[in-house]
């Protein structure tokens, strides 16, 4: 994808900036040029993944990215970042470092750091998303007029909605994550019980996440009365598709029932006729099992509301350079809605989008 373009809102003028996805378990960062003959395009000029754990902190993981494959200095950098600012931290219990912004901006040294929400960013990105670069899971083929949710469960679970308006879009950045996890069976409900032993409430992306299949694995396997074993993620996914480890089968099939329940909840509570896109790095590994699954049932399973899901397209992407197409995206819709320098709130929700010139103060809303 190098060198590839992409329509953006249009830029008064070209350039280049570092643009970075920024997760809890990784982070994909791309030096990204804007188009200098007056269109909306950009490109995407390198393009480089990194493991968070393997560096001290967000900052060295872009300053080696800088090293690398930028030639010459970098006034902005663009982060879409999970989590919320708050004051100058940016708050995530899933990134494995803690995120000051003002200590970013100085051990990089650049002139504008731009924050937003990750699933806001994705958000953006799904406007450059073509209907052949993903997979329909149940309702019609063509796109609907309406708004668009955008679904991904990854280290934690994303969630954000794209609110067509005046040949635009508005973005709802959401915490869906944080919601509490109801739920729909008596198995459901034992297993509930068992992760509330461990605390006293269970989110959604307690369960509905990388880190939450690894939580319900060790909740199925104990409700069966087995002991539960140390498996990541992939590995709980590959031995569920080659049928090896039967708990590893039922973890992943209640992953995914349980999946279709909470995003038709979802799908109604934010109206979502425009479509589901579902995006995180979770659900390609097991994209085989999802189809075969209860997943479809149960997102329709809503009662006198099943007729409504039917017609809302449900569709799997897997694009590694989605986030930072859409740190990009948002970069320079930003740039245009407000002055360089000036702080604003990009969205109706927990999503923030903050900049800062050199005389301003870290600050978040």
């Amino acid at each position: 994808m190098n060198n590839s373009r992409h329509q953006g809102p249009s830029s008064t003028a070209g350039g280049v900036f570092v643009a970075a996805d920024v997760g809890g378990t990784h982070a994909r960062v791309a030096l990204i040029e804007a188009a200098r003959d007056g269109t909306s395009s950009f490109s995407i000029r390198h393009y480089r993944k990194y493991a968070c754990a393997d560096f001290p902190s967000l900052a060295a993981i872009i300053e080696d990215f800088r090293n690398r494959d930028v030639q010459g200095p970098i006034a902005t950098v663009a982060l879409a970042i999970a989590g919320v600012v708050i004051d100058d931290a940016v708050v995530n219990r899933n990134l494995p470092w803690s995120v000051s912004i003002s200590a970013i901006r100085s051990a990089l040294d650049v002139h504008e750091l731009a924050i937003v929400n990750d699933f806001e960013a994705v958000a953006h990105a799904v406007g450059h998303v073509d209907v052949g670069d993903s997979f329909l899971l149940c309702g019609p083929e063509a796109l609907q007029q309406g708004p668009v949710l955008v679904v991904g469960p990854g280290t934690g679970l994303g969630a954000a909605v794209r609110i067509p308006h005046h040949g635009g879009a508005i973005i709802l950045a959401t915490e869906a994550g944080h919601a509490t996890l109801a739920p729909d069976s008596d198995f459901e409900m034992d297993v509930l019980r068992e992760l509330r032993s461990r605390g006293a409430r269970v989110m959604i992306e307690h369960v509905l996440s990388g880190t939450g299949l690894v939580n319900l694995d060790a909740a199925v396997r104990t409700v069966r009365g087995t002991q539960p074993r140390v498996l990541t993620p992939a590995q709980i996914s590959a031995a569920a598709l080659a049928r090896s480890d039967p708990f590893a089968v039922e973890t992943v099939d209640v992953f995914c029932g349980w999946f279709g329940s909470v995003l038709g909840d979802l799908a109604l509570l934010y109206g979502a006729r425009g479509g589901i896109y579902l995006a995180g790095g979770v659900l390609p590994q097991m994209k085989e099992l999802l189809i075969g699954s209860t997943f479809v049932a149960r997102f329709l399973d809503k009662g006198t509301m099943r007729e409504a899901l039917l017609r809302i397209p449900v569709r799997l992407i897997d694009h590694a350079q989605l986030g930072v197409i859409g740190a990009a995206s948002w970069y320079f819709g930003r740039d245009l809605k407000s002055p360089r320098g000036s702080q604003t709130d990009g969205s109706a929700g927990n999503g923030v989008a903050l900049t800062m010139d050199p005389h301003q103060r870290a600050s978040g809303a």
